[in-house]
């Protein structure tokens, strides 16, 4: 044998075709691994902990900020801006964060690095800080990607605040890579050595496998393990001579072989004559059935001297009877444990008691039943409290292998009598099973002739099961066979009742949520207007779309003014459900109450954040429920006549204005604070809108959700408005059609007003002097109006109105005094004088010389009263036009 150099051994132990070469490689690949995944694991926990550590700063400055003294009576007070800006910026510079931002509970901004963004919406989770805990979290912020933190500042017990801190990711430490280098020369280093090791290690390995590859070292191993051990089918080998040369352990265990069969002659184990005259002979055998003891064994055989391979056969046996048995169970099994996984997936997908029911019915056809059917109780499918056993019960769901089943149909009401099983079943609570229904004569008893059709239509088998969650019974459910040929057996009862136990949780869900929507749906229409008030200064379009999840505080209103005018107000309590709706409706009969006084936007605004104050206390002192704090309001009046628009918003998104040309604006209108927050007074934007401009009102979930910015929203809105056609129809479809999201979380109202003038022709003007006999005059200029304006029939009503509410402007109220006719839907007859006393109606005495004149007033016009300016008041009265006008 020639005597290898050192240079060809480590050629050979890095050929890699001995086993020794193919353990060098892999060591070396298995070192290299292991360094890389050390250095990618280091970088990893380096930035790791950089995160964690500005999550740390960032609670902790959070923290220390919301705690510091003097945080809680800043957000108490009036200007909260004013005085946590400069100390957040000082802690902010001192703590080396990039933000620190206070904000009320709403999520608007008193401070932040940027003050232009002072005022807005935070971004970022808020809900787990306004329940009092603390939340950090990785956002995409205004300031780019970062790491930031929500504490709650709280005041006696309560959340009156919040603050977060925040570091960008760029401004976290850069560990990691400045180790890049000295990690990179120590993975050289290491797998330097790591090469010289596995070298000299394969080297010896070599030597005491004598250059084995590892195909003839594995086919040794493999020859016995797998046959001998691991091979499931029995494996048997005879010599040519009769002899058993080799038998595993399945073998040995199928043919109950003694231990010492090694080497024995077949015919001397003890087996039976054919089997042993079949494993001596030789011949090619393919899955020749043998009855060996209480087995049946599928043998197949074939010679070992092909191919100048030693005499002799080899046969190999499988227990056909046990596999048999064992895979049609299995097949059960599985059958049903998949029939129940279905059912736990597509059984309860909604929160509708029919589609419920039909689901149930869908997945048990054909693979249970071959007819399902599942009858309800009326108040379960009215979403009332139910009780199945008194009544007639309605056919809800069928389903079947065919369409022309004689069963009764869906929305059938059926009373079942007290012999059928569906009647047992609902009184017992039980599972009811009637194998042969050709030989049920309580089964029977429901419908003869019906009964009759069904057992001749081939259903032979029925099972019974009731939906019932606790002790409160839904319905029932029956399983029908047909065209499966076995009857139901006790398995199959199990199974039933187990899937109509799940579907029953379902249902009673759905019931439950059914009754629940349906009591916040009607108290939320009933709250909302039906229908839109007629008037002639704006042309109106609306929309409101509940959010997908129960309803919300979301709330429009036209109101028509005295004075041709027209008041317009969207408003929106925070959070979903019957308490926000209820809030809703109080605020909504509010803001009519208030306007019925004819007060100006910012005065109602005022009174309108009294109430809720009023409320919140109220309800926080009696423990009733959550404060209404969250709660906005947009108020504008639109006067035709002046066609100026009067608006004051209390914590709502601003208006838009779309002009005649098509530009949009969004007219800059005071932002106030939330209602019932208190202590600062409302301000109003007086604006300018040409006829045929759209003022567009909406609420905030129209523009913004927790994946979109208030600002990137008001730029969809922006371009909606801008590509919408000149109808308030056409401009509300185009923006829900741009704006809405793919799953709405929130409310939306939209109102868009088309402007309209009221014409000067419609209106008529006088000066009053106050002298008595200037009243003469004035009544002799309304008559020619009216009679210009075709009414004539008014005149004389007319100028008795004008007479007295003039004759009491010259009496008690100062000069100048001015009188206006308007001619819309109603003759408007306004007195204006500059005092700011108020007249009232009283009923006169017969010895009284005045005080009859208002009266008469009232009793000659449809409506009247008195509306305030800041230099004076308006006395207007309304009279109705006639037929035909």
């Amino acid at each position: 044998m020639t005597r290898r150099t050192p240079v060809a051994r480590l050629s050979s132990v890095l050929g890699g075709r001995s086993v020794a070469g193919q353990v060098f490689v892999l060591q070396v690949v298995i070192v290299l691994l292991l360094v890389v995944a050390a250095a990618v694991t280091l970088v990893l926990q380096v930035r790791h902990d950089s995160t964690e550590e500005a999550r740390n700063r960032s609670l902790a400055v959070a923290q220390t900020f919301a705690n510091a003294p003097g945080t809680r009576e800043a957000l108490r007070g009036p200007d909260p801006t004013a005085v946590l800006q400069p100390r957040a910026e000082a802690a902010r510079e001192e703590s080396k964060v990039d933000f620190i931002v206070v904000m009320n509970t709403d999520g608007i901004r008193y401070t932040h690095p940027k003050p232009d963004r002072i005022g807005k919406k935070f971004v970022g989770n808020l809900e787990p800080a306004l329940r009092g805990g603390i939340l950090t979290e990785e956002i995409n912020g205004t300031i780019g990607p970062l790491v930031q933190a929500v504490v709650p500042v709280k005041d006696r017990g309560q959340v009156v605040g919040l603050v977060s801190a925040g570091i960008t990711k760029s401004s976290v430490s850069n560990t990691a890579e400045e180790q890049l280098p000295l990690l990179l020369a120590a993975t050289a280093a290491a797998l330097a050595l790591s090469t010289a090791g596995t070298a000299l290690v394969s080297r010896r390995l070599l030597r005491q496998t004598r250059g084995l590859g590892p195909y003839e070292m594995t086919r040794m191993y493999e020859h016995h393990d797998a046959v001998l051990h691991a091979v499931r089918e029995g494996v048997i080998i005879v010599s040519g001579d009769g002899r058993l040369l080799l038998a595993n352990d399945e073998a040995q265990r199928l043919l109950g072989l003694p231990p010492d069969a090694d080497g024995r002659p077949v015919r001397e184990l003890g087996l039976d004559a054919d089997t042993a005259a079949l494993l001596t002979s030789g011949r090619v055998a393919t899955d020749e059935v043998h009855l060996v003891g209480d087995r049946l064994l599928a043998i197949n055989q074939r010679s070992t001297d092909h191919d100048g391979g030693p005499p002799g056969s080899v046969a190999t046996l499988r227990d056909s009877t046990e596999l048999r048995a064992l895979s049609g169970r299995a097949e059960v099994a599985r059958g049903r444990l998949k029939l129940l996984y279905d059912a736990g997936v597509r059984v309860g997908t909604t929160l509708d008691v029919t589609r419920t029911a039909e689901e149930l019915a869908a997945v048990a056809v054909p693979r249970f039943a071959d007819f399902v059917t599942v009858d309800l109780a009326k108040a379960v499918l009215d979403g009332e409290e139910p009780d199945a056993t008194v009544g007639a019960l309605r056919r809800t769901a069928l389903r079947g292998t065919r369409d022309d089943a004689p069963l009764y149909p869906v929305g059938t009401e059926i009373g079942f009598v007290d012999s059928t099983p569906q009647a047992r079943s609902l009184s017992t609570g039980k599972v009811v099973c009637e194998p042969e229904l050709k030989n049920a004569p309580g089964w029977l008893a429901q419908d003869p002739e019906r009964a009759a059709q069904v057992v001749a239509y081939g259903i032979h088998s029925l099972a019974t099961v009731p939906l019932r969650v606790g002790g409160v019974v839904l319905g029932i459910a029956s399983f029908w066979r047909s065209q499966q040929a076995d009857p139901f057996d006790e398995d199959d009862l199990s199974l039933a009742e187990e899937l109509v136990t799940r579907a029953a949780v379902s249902i009673d869900n759905a019931r439950r949520y059914t009754r629940e929507h349906t009591m916040a749906v009607t108290l939320q229409r009933s709250l909302l207007p039906r229908s839109l008030p007629e008037q002639n200064a704006l042309d109106v379009a609306y929309r409101y779309l509940p959010a997908e999840a129960g309803v919300g505080g979301d709330w429009f209103d036209v109101l028509p003014l005295p004075g041709a005018r027209v008041a317009l107000v969207v408003g929106d309590v925070v959070g979903h459900g019957l308490h926000a709706a209820a809030t809703m409706g109080r605020l909504r009969t509010a803001v009519h109450n208030f306007s019925a006084l004819d007060l100006p936007p910012d005065e109602l605004l005022g009174h309108l954040d009294e109430l809720v104050a009023r409320i919140d206390q109220d309800e926080a002192e009696a423990g009733a429920g959550a404060p209404i704090t969250g709660a906005t309001c947009l108020y504008a009046i639109y006067d035709p006549s002046t066609r100026r628009c009067t608006i004051a918003r209390a914590g709502h998104p601003p208006p838009a204005v779309v002009r005649p040309d098509g530009a949009v604006e969004f007219p800059e209108v005071p932002g106030g604070p939330p209602l019932g927050l208190g202590g600062l007074p409302f301000e109003t934007a007086d604006l300018g809108l040409a006829e045929d401009s759209r003022l567009v009102l909406y609420t905030d979930g129209l523009i913004e959700d927790r994946e979109r910015d208030i600002d990137v929203g008001l730029d969809l809105l922006r371009s909606a408005l801008a590509r919408a056609d000149r109808s308030p129809e056409d401009t509300c479809r185009e923006v829900l059609q741009a704006l809405l999201p793919a799953r709405q979380t929130d409310d939306v109202a939209l109102i868009v007003a088309g402007t309209r003038g009221l014409g000067a022709d419609r209106i008529a003007d006088w000066h009053v002097p106050s002298d008595p006999a200037a009243v003469a005059e004035v009544r002799a200029s309304v008559a020619r109006r009216l009679q210009a304006w075709g009414l004539d029939d008014l005149a004389f009503t007319t100028e008795l109105i004008l007479s007295e509410l003039v004759t009491n402007a010259i009496r008690y109220g100062g000069a100048p005094i001015r009188v206006r006719l308007l001619l819309d839907r109603n003759l408007i007859c306004e007195v204006t004088d500059h005092s700011s006393t108020s007249p009232h109606l009283r009923y006169a005495a017969t010895t009284d010389e005045g005080g009859r004149g208002l009266f008469l007033v009232s009793q000659l016009s449809e409506r009247w009263g008195t509306r305030y300016m800041p230099d004076g008041k308006i006395i207007w009265a309304e009279q109705s036009l006639p037929s035909g006008r």
